[in-house]
């Protein structure tokens, strides 16, 4: 647009290369975020409701299983399980397998039926609840019931609380871990009658806690938590002047030590923790919970296990066994995962901020237009 002297107006001058040097890059901006979000976000999508899956520890393990279990791992699991006399960690490979339509040939589920009945016979089973309600270290599911009645009827946490207790106040080393749940597990079982039975699942959990951690199958980390909770429930000063000289012929005396010494009302993170344990056991058995408390870092990891115990049932074992922390665990696949969902938020995000700029360049450009065709018409009109 030029004036009568063929000049555009000096206002306008080398305005029109600007506009459109600025309008080009905006507008191939909105085209590339625009092929670039058509590729990116139906992946985000699809990897954004596969990550929603991994909330689901049954579906975690679905994934993991799908990977890892086939015949040859189901029959080496059973032969060792068999070879070390675990007809349970045996029977739930052969649950596992028929749950997946992985064939076990006859002769090897024999031995597993054999193994299980020998397990259950009368004398064996007397043998061991009788060792678990004395010792308080389980090796099976019957010994494991000797050993919950015990503390149910608090002879078993009175005898932990006063061995541990007269150890510590004579100077010597002591397991705090074990008495501290000692003494917590006789400060609630009053719970246990008060409720009927509704808090046993944590009463159950409790002795399952403190059982792993004498026979070494309570993991590090989760030992570390635990120890944490323990600081602010147990008051040990206290504990220490108040059970020394307590003996198990004494059970008044120490249910009255660990009243006082335990703050009850500060205990709900370590109850919770006890729920799970007592819910993995009621669902999947004595040693699946054990080798929960092994494997979990975390209390929100052994939440994941009762809930995938919760689904799995007497599976539950042979899945801890397979998959080990990855039958839990967010999977590494979820980082490549989460890759798709931050690249279609960057396409979409990048999409909006260009089609904001390209709307404003292509207003820009409207108005330098509008603004010279306005010039020429007041340029007209002057010339005439």
């Amino acid at each position: 647009m030029r004036n009568a002297q063929g000049f555009a107006p000096p206002e306008l001058q080398g305005e029109r290369p600007a506009h459109r040097a600025r309008l080009v890059p905006a507008l191939l901006g909105v085209a590339a975020f625009a092929a670039l979000g058509i590729w990116l976000v139906p992946q985000g999508v699809d990897a954004g409701s596969r990550i929603a899956g991994e909330n689901d520890p049954a579906a975690v393990a679905d994934r993991m299983l799908d990977d890892k279990f086939n015949g040859d791992v189901a029959a080496r699991g059973i032969d060792d399980a068999l070879a070390a006399n675990d007809a349970d960690l045996a029977q739930s490979f052969v649950a596992l397998a028929d749950d997946r339509h992985v064939a076990i040939d006859d002769a090897r589920r024999k031995k597993v039926e054999t193994a299980v009945a020998e397990a259950a016979s009368a004398t064996t089973a007397m043998k061991s609840f009788a060792y678990g309600f004395v010792s308080g270290e389980p090796t099976d599911a019957t010994s494991f019931a000797g050993t919950a009645l015990g503390d149910l009827f608090v002879f078993g946490d009175i005898r932990d609380a006063v061995r541990e207790g007269g150890r510590m106040a004579m100077g010597e080393q002591a397991d705090e871990l074990v008495l501290g749940l000692a003494c917590v597990g006789l400060a609630i079982t009053a719970g246990t009658y008060a409720t009927v039975g509704a808090a046993a699942p944590a009463r159950v959990g409790l002795t399952l806690a403190k059982v792993a951690r004498k026979t070494g199958r309570l993991g590090g980390r989760l030992t570390e938590s635990i120890g944490r909770m323990m600081r602010g429930i147990v008051d040990w000063a206290a504990l220490k002047k108040a059970i020394s000289g307590v003996s198990v012929a004494e059970p008044a005396l120490a249910i009255r030590a660990a009243r006082d010494a335990v703050k009850v009302e500060r205990a709900g993170k370590l109850v919770d923790l006890a729920r799970d344990v007592g819910k993995i056991e009621a669902k999947a058995g004595t040693q699946a919970a054990l080798e929960g408390l092994k494997l979990a870092e975390t209390p929100a990891e052994m939440s994941r296990v009762a809930k995938l115990a919760e689904k799995a049932g007497g599976k539950t074992r042979a899945i801890l066994k397979v998959g080990g922390r990855t039958a839990i665990m967010l999977g590494g696949a979820v980082f490549n995962l989460a890759s798709w969902v931050f690249g279609a938020l960057f396409a979409v995000l990048g999409f909006i901020a260009s089609l904001k700029r390209g709307t404003e360049r292509l207003t820009e450009r409207w108005l330098y237009r509008r603004k010279a065709r306005r010039q020429r018409e007041a340029t007209v009109l002057a010339a005439r």
